[in-house]
């Protein structure tokens, strides 16, 4: 990875830092909890940019490679497959963590603004 790649990564995973430290940002949380926040905040951003290199080099060049030992010759999952399984688990198991450290009222908030979003969807196609 060059410099130049390098320095593009990071300025995404920055960007992604902000777009996600965003939404706690007006939400009063104990200073412990806060520097917890801000690790799974890095951690996720990191591993959403870093998903969707893997993911558009496996769009690329496909999830099979062949494989060949001694005289025999086979198809196999590649390895990035295998890592991107492993990083989405992962991320979304940061993701979850990130939601269950917002206040209840908060997540009852988004809650009933979803919920609304679906309903007014459900009566556009009802009409």
């Amino acid at each position: 990875m060059g410099i130049a790649e390098q320095l593009e990564k990071e300025k995404k995973i920055r960007q992604e830092k902000n777009r996600i430290a965003k939404i706690y940002k007006n939400i009063n949380m104990d200073r412990d909890i806060t520097k917890v926040l801000d690790g799974l905040i890095s951690d996720a951003a990191f591993m959403r940019v870093s998903l969707e290199e893997v993911k558009q080099k496996l769009i690329k060049e496909g999830m099979m490679e062949k494989f060949v030992n001694g005289s025999q010759e086979f198809m196999r999952e590649k390895p990035e497959a295998k890592l991107f399984l492993n990083f989405m688990k992962q991320y979304a198991n940061t993701m979850k963590q990130l939601i269950d450290l917002m206040p209840v009222q908060v997540k009852e908030e988004e809650q009933d603004q979803l919920l609304q979003f679906f309903q007014s969807g459900k009566d556009t196609v009802k009409k």
